[in-house]
């Protein structure tokens, strides 16, 4: 038996399916924390509604970023784009869309090293690669968009991981661990789509069924598919 622990219990287990996905990556600054749900935001489609009118920022420049940046447009008076490059790694036909916007400006060569406020966003601070300048730019919200990150820190040590935390499978989603199966975007893979996922669930559910059934003794004989 294996054992998952939780904040509240404890449970016991004869096979494991790991499907915790995946979780924003965070810029790591000051005030970032503190000021989530309070102007910070890692999802344009669930908050950009809330900053109508006002002068936001977007941290980042693949599609994600430029995406959220487009939408953003359609509430906000006003959205700067920061990115730590000179131009932008997303797909040409979203840097077209969003360098023809008027609602955008950009911030080429910079980090954003520290969002500013007390109650809520009222600002961040920028610095440039290149120069080392600094400077401080207003605004109420903050979304940052700079790529995802498996949730299996909860898993170091125990199963076999990419240098990012992703977990490698067979085509079973069986892990390096007999009886433990990984599934959907934590799982080391191309692409990352719900229909995948939905697949790979499938698949986990049916090996570890059939796991167990083994351990007892009740696994059918012959053909396993059935």
């Amino acid at each position: 038996k294996r054992v998952v622990k939780t904040k509240d219990r404890e449970y016991k287990a004869s096979a494991i399916i790991v499907a915790s996905g995946t979780q924003p990556r965070k810029l790591g600054i000051l005030g970032e924390d503190r000021l989530l749900g309070k102007g910070v935001s890692y999802c344009a489609t669930c908050d950009g509604p809330l900053f109508k009118g006002q002068d936001i920022v977007v941290v980042g420049g693949g599609d994600s970023a430029v995406e959220e940046v487009l939408s953003l447009t359609k509430f906000a008076k006003k959205v700067t784009l920061i990115h730590r490059r000179e131009r932008l790694r997303a797909t040409r036909i979203l840097q077209e869309r969003a360098l023809a916007n008027e609602k955008i400006e950009f911030v080429w060569d910079s980090v954003v090293t520290e969002i500013l406020g007390k109650e809520g966003v009222d600002g961040i601070r920028v610095k440039n690669k290149k120069t080392e300048e600094e400077k401080e730019i207003p605004c109420t919200g903050v979304f940052v968009s700079i790529g995802i990150v498996p949730a299996t820190k909860f898993l170091r040590g125990l199963v076999d991981m990419d240098k990012e935390g992703y977990i490698p499978t067979d085509e079973n989603m069986k892990t390096s661990v007999d009886g433990v199966y990984a599934c959907g975007d934590c799982r080391k893979k191309l692409l990352r789509q719900i229909i995948t996922a939905c697949g790979e669930g499938a698949l986990a559910a049916f090996a570890a069924t059939k796991y167990v059934e083994e351990l007892k003794g009740m696994a059918y004989p012959g053909n396993s598919d059935r």
